[in-house]
């Protein structure tokens, strides 16, 4: 059997914008420091796409080796379930996060993005 090879696409050097979406919310996720979390709309918005907290849920399946134990649900809730949930809560206690009942105590753990500079357009008259 051939096995036939798939050649990349050509664009310029320019990249997708779905490629530039993922490249930057890989980048927010691995700038969580350990004992910090953030939620999944929180790293969206870091990333400059707002409202894609399912996005961030659908990367954090896809790339291996990221530190996705920091990533928690609105209000500091684990959204896992069974096992990894309880993973996920032990992976964290080990990095000093302390919880408020079953949530992250987001106000002394919550990971704060700088502010992205929003670039405006310019005018052409």
């Amino acid at each position: 059997m051939n096995a036939r090879k798939v050649r990349p696409q050509k664009n310029n050097g320019q990249t997708s914008i779905a490629e530039d979406r993922r490249t930057r919310i890989v980048r927010s996720i691995r700038a969580l420091p350990p004992g910090r979390v953030s939620s999944y709309g929180a790293i969206a918005k870091a990333a400059g796409w707002p409202g894609a907290a399912r996005q961030v849920v659908r990367i954090l399946r896809q790339v291996h080796a990221l530190p996705w134990h920091r990533v928690v649900g609105a209000g500091g809730a684990i959204k896992l379930p069974g096992e990894s949930g309880a993973e996920q809560r032990f992976r964290l206690r080990m990095e000093g996060v302390t919880f408020r009942g079953a949530r992250v105590d987001m106000k002394r753990h919550e990971f704060r993005f700088a502010k992205a500079k929003v670039r405006k357009a310019k005018r052409v008259r």
